[in-house]
């Protein structure tokens, strides 16, 4: 489990065939991170199997490839980095699962303030995109903006997000990792039950 706050951009180092996937290495300021631990790589949820010299690897899984950026990323590519939360932990973000829905394809980048960009996503995604509800963007949490459209959706950023992300560094036709608010998700499995049933519940 994470917030969308993103902890560190790290730097891909390298992306490799392996076993069932690739594995992919990446440069970061993170420190003690230790062997078998969850963190969040542009959004998706990894687990690290080596560590060392700054540098850590995990084994990414071909259906994650398929589903999500990561199979695209080059040598020096920037990725948000995030550990999993700890008891105790403030949740400054909304709860993220690092599970991706699926990508959405930047349309337009405004490089002032306040910063915006409109992404665009498929059905799947858009249904479960509210005005001012949240959604991670390659694993940061951000506010959808006012009177979303079906196929696509602004959110703005703030400087110290626009700084210390990737997000400043995106441009137009870039892809990017969705992750839509579960618990939009969960309602709408709930009322489906609901009125498939019959039940009186209101």
């Amino acid at each position: 489990m994470f917030t969308g706050l993103v902890e560190d951009v790290g730097t891909v180092v390298a992306l490799k065939r392996s076993a069932g996937g690739k594995r992919l290495s990446v440069r970061t300021s993170l420190e003690d991170l230790s062997i078998g631990e969850s963190i969040a790589v542009s959004g998706v949820c990894q687990t690290v199997i080596e560590f060392r010299s700054g540098v850590f690897s995990c084994d990414v899984m071909a259906e994650t490839l398929r589903v999500t950026s990561l199979g695209n990323l080059k040598p020096r590519a920037p990725v948000n980095l995030e550990r999993a939360l700890t008891p105790g932990d403030r949740i400054g973000g909304h709860f993220v699962n690092g599970h991706i829905d699926g990508l959405g394809t930047i349309r337009k980048i405004t490089r002032r303030e306040p910063f915006q960009i409109t992404i665009s996503v498929n059905d799947d995604i858009s249904r479960y995109i509210v005005s001012r509800g949240s959604v991670a963007v390659d694993g940061v949490s951000l506010t959808v903006g006012p009177a979303p459209s079906r196929g696509s959706f602004t959110v703005y950023i703030i400087p110290h997000t626009w700084r210390c992300t990737n997000l400043g560094r995106m441009n137009p036709g870039d892809r990017v990792n969705i992750e839509v608010d579960i618990i939009g998700k969960y309602v709408e499995r709930f009322a489906g039950k609901v009125l498939r049933t019959g039940s009186d519940v209101s």
